[in-house]
């Protein structure tokens, strides 16, 4: 089945023209191409409210895993505290450290 083109009227300069038709050449498409390619590639840089929810979120998961390291830190410590008094009540003598 045929595919039905429509034309979409841009206007540019004179200078746009030339550095639009030069970067088709080098990509090796027309210009018709050229430029549905870049139309369709294009990407809206985020901003507003969804960048504001996405620090929020960033933010809120940096202070989970820092007090999950504090805690594990905290358990690690604790845990040489042990082993220290155990090694002691072994052998009998003071820790040295």
């Amino acid at each position: 089945m045929a595919t039905v083109s429509e034309r979409i009227t841009v206007l540019v300069t004179r200078a746009e023209k030339r550095r639009i038709a030069k970067l088709a050449k080098k990509a090796g498409v027309s210009r018709g191409e050229f430029m549905r390619r870049a139309a369709l590639s294009y990407c809206p840089p985020v901003g507003g409210a969804a960048l504001d929810q996405m620090l929020a979120l960033m933010n809120n998961s940096t202070s989970r895993a820092s007090a999950a390291i504090d805690g594990a830190l905290a358990f690690v410590a604790a845990s040489n505290r042990r082993i220290a008094e155990m090694e002691r009540g072994v052998s009998g003598q003071p820790d040295r450290r």
